[in-house]
C-alpha cells in the first residue's frame, strides 16, 4: 500500500499497530523489503514470549559468566541485525526494565551486552507491532511515555479484515494458489456459495484464520484427490462453514430466501415455484420483533415448504444442515417448535 511505499523509503522507526492476525509482521516484512536494507538481515522477537531477563539477553546478548548458564558469550539480536531491520513484535509486553535500555538504543544506537560496560554501536531499524492501545498504557502507567514517543515516530494501523471484507476474495484465491503449489494439489475452484460464505464472515481472527482455513481446505481436498475421491477440486460452502464460528458469521436475513431452491417438482417433472409468505419484521401495533423469531419463523416455514428436507432447507436458507439441527434441537428443548420437526 502507499503508507508502507512512503515509510520505507525512511529510516525511522514504525510503529505497527492493530489486531491480533491482521497482518503486522506481513506489513512490516514489506517495509524491509522494499527498503535500502532489504538485503540485510530481517530479524523479529516476539516480546510477549519471553520473560523479562530471557528477553534482555536475546535483545543485547550477553557475556560468558553474566549470570547462571551462561558459559559463552552470546551475540543479542540487535548486534546480529546491523545494517538490518529489528521487528519488536508485541512491545507492549515489555518489562519496564527493559524498556528503559530499550529506550537508550533508540537514543544513542548503542548498548551493552548483559554482563559487560563496554558499548556497541549498531545501525539497526526498529519496527514495532502491538495489538494493545499504547497510549491508553501509557495513560494506566504500564508503558514509558517517552519510549511510546521514540516507537511511534511513523505509525501504522493495519486494520481488522473485518474492515474490508472486500478483500476476501482475493486472499482466498492468494492462499489456496499458493498452498496447491505447496501441497502439489491441483488446481481447486471455489464454489461461490463459500467465497460468498467467506466474505460475509467477520474473522475474529483476521488474516491469520482466513488462512488458516484455507490451509486446512487445501490440506484436506489435497488427501482426497490422493485416494481418488470425488469432488476433490472444488471448495464447497458445506466444507467450510463447520470450521467457521456461528457468533463470528454476519447473519443472511431470513426474509430472503433463495426463491430457486424452494421449487418442488410438480406432476410434469418441473418446477413448481411456491410463493413464500412475506414475515412481518415490523407487527401491526408497531412494535419490533426479535431477530431469533424472525429465523424460527423462516426456518419453520421453509422446513414446511420442503415436507421436512433439511438437506433442501439447508440449502435454501444457505447454511449447514448441522447448523439446522442444532437451531431445531435448541428450540425443540425450549419447546418452542413442533417436536415432530
Amino acid at each position: 500500500c502507499k503508507q508502507v511505499e512512503a515509510v520505507a523509503g525512511s529510516q525511522g522507526t514504525v510503529l505497527i499497530s492493530g489486531e491480533s492476525g491482521s497482518g503486522k509482521e506481513v506489513i512490516a516484512r514489506a517495509i524491509h523489503e522494499s527498503s535500502t536494507r532489504a538485503g540485510k538481515p530481517f530479524l523479529a522477537v516476539n516480546c510477549a514470549a519471553l520473560s523479562e531477563s530471557l528477553l534482555e539477553s536475546e535483545l543485547f546478548g550477553h557475556e560468558r559468566g553474566a549470570f547462571t548458564g551462561a558459559d559463552k558469550t552470546r551475540k543479542g539480536r540487535f548486534e546480529l541485525a546491523d545494517g538490518g531491520t529489528l521487528l519488536l513484535d508485541e512491545v507492549s509486553e515489555i518489562a519496564p526494565q527493559v524498556q528503559a535500555k530499550l529506550l537508550r538504543v533508540l537514543q544513542e544506537r548503542s548498548f551493552e551486552r548483559v554482563g559487560s560496560s563496554v558499548s556497541i554501536g549498531i545501525d539497526v531499524r526498529v519496527l514495532a507491532t502491538s495489538n494493545r492501545d499504547l497510549p491508553e498504557a501509557v495513560a494506566e502507567g504500564q508503558f514509558r511515555q517517552d519510549l511510546f514517543f521514540r516507537l511511534n515516530v511513523l505509525p501504522i494501523h493495519a486494520p481488522s479484515l473485518r474492515e474490508r471484507l472486500d478483500d476476501v476474495p482475493v486472499l482466498v484465491e492468494h492462499f489456496v494458489r499458493l498452498l496447491c503449489e505447496r501441497e502439489r494439489a491441483g488446481q481447486i475452484e471455489i464454489e461461490p456459495g463459500a467465497m460468498e460464505m467467506l466474505a460475509s464472515y467477520t474473522w475474529p481472527g483476521n488474516v491469520r484464520e482466513l488462512q488458516n482455513v484455507c490451509e486446512r481446505a487445501v490440506v484436506l481436498m489435497a488427501a482426497r484427490a490422493r485416494t481418488g475421491e470425488p469432488g476433490a477440486s472444488v471448495l464447497t460452502r458445506s466444507m467450510v462453514e463447520p470450521w467457521l464460528l456461528p457468533t463470528a458469521r454476519v447473519a443472511a436475513t431470513p426474509l430472503s430466501v433463495v426463491r430457486q431452491a424452494s421449487a418442488t417438482p410438480n406432476g410434469n417433472g418441473q418446477a413448481h415455484m411456491i410463493e413464500p409468505k412475506p414475515i412481518q419484521a415490523v407487527l401491526p401495533n408497531g412494535e419490533v420483533r426479535r431477530l431469533e423469531e424472525i429465523e424460527r419463523e423462516a426456518i419453520i416455514e421453509t422446513l414446511h415448504r420442503f415436507q421436512g428436507h433439511r438437506q433442501k432447507t439447508a440449502s435454501a436458507l444457505g447454511i449447514g444442515v448441522r447448523t439446522l439441527g442444532l437451531k431445531l434441537r435448541k428450540w425443540k428443548d425450549e419447546k418452542l417448535v413442533e417436536p415432530t420437526l
